[in-house]
């Protein structure tokens, strides 16, 4: 799997291909929202050609439904479900589908897309199936969200010497939020991938090498980076405990870690030392 944010329909592929593996569905498929409409981009385990360009509306159909309601949507028998509209039977009934279901990609509240999972046959599936279908769901809304952010704050990001103040500050809160985003995910590869943006914002708001006279590199923990970067942006030890989920004297103890080796008396100094060493936005 790529080790960078890619497209967001590359994600999508991504997990059209993830429900597939950890579920016992056979087929699925997804798309995101294109001019108010989810079109499906990816298919697999189609036995037909039924379902290539499948667009869905909210509220119209399972995947309109899930949608609208924001949680996951299932039928058992689709051809008599009388919980959805049926305006996309040619393309569901025409797969031969009989179980099917919708799981929406929810990012900041509202859907972007939906990611379906089906089968030929009446399934009756449970919580061993729905969980990491669900899963999937939510790790494709997080690399969205997270893609979200990077567009917004880098897509029209000026150089390293155009930075004004708002700019730089906008930049630190962006980079301390991945942190903390960073330190609430398990999924190692979603981790490298927040690293991979982390390292794209320290490239722009670093200052320029001098040619001779470099300082020894400083090695930092990513727990120490974690704590220095929301002690950056004004943060007390409690507050960086809750946003990081340790102990306040664990916040501490990587936080004295952290002075000690730049070699820093204070918090603000440590911070001004990082930010130099190019460890800090």
């Amino acid at each position: 799997m790529s080790r960078h944010i890619g497209s967001a329909e590359q994600l999508v592929a991504d997990g059209v291909h993830e429900l597939a593996r950890r579920t016992r569905f056979p087929v699925a498929f997804g798309g995101l929202v294109e001019h108010g409409e989810v079109s499906v981009t990816t298919i697999f385990g189609n036995r037909t050609h039924h379902l290539d360009g499948l667009q869905v509306r909210p509220e119209r159909g399972l995947g309109g439904r899930a949608m609208i309601e924001l949680r996951p949507r299932m039928t058992n028998d689709y051809r008599t479900s009388q919980q959805i509209t049926h305006d996309y039977d040619v393309y569901v009934l025409g797969e031969g589908l009989r179980t099917l279901l919708a799981l929406p990609i929810v990012v900041d509240g509202r859907p972007r897309g939906v990611l379906y999972a089906g089968a030929w046959e009446e399934s009756q599936v449970g919580g061993v199936t729905t969980a990491p279908a669900m899963s999937v769901a939510q790790r494709v809304s997080t690399e969205l969200r997270i893609r979200d952010e990077v567009d917004r704050r880098l897509g029209e990001a000026p150089t390293r010497q155009m930075l004004d103040a708002p700019r730089q500050e906008e930049l630190r809160e962006s980079f301390a939020e991945l942190r903390s985003i960073a330190s609430d995910i398990a999924d190692g590869d979603l981790r490298d991938r927040i690293l991979a943006v982390e390292r794209r914002l320290l490239g722009v708001s670093a200052p320029a090498k001098p040619a001779t006279g470099a300082a020894p590199a400083v090695r930092l923990s990513r727990r120490e980076i974690d704590v220095l970067a929301c002690a950056a942006m004004g943060s007390t030890n409690a507050q960086i405990a809750t946003q990081l989920g340790l102990r306040e004297g664990t916040v501490k103890a990587y936080l004295g870690a952290a002075m000690s080796k730049l070699d820093a008396s204070t918090r603000h100094a440590a911070v001004a030392r990082a930010r130099r060493a190019g460890l800090l936005p």
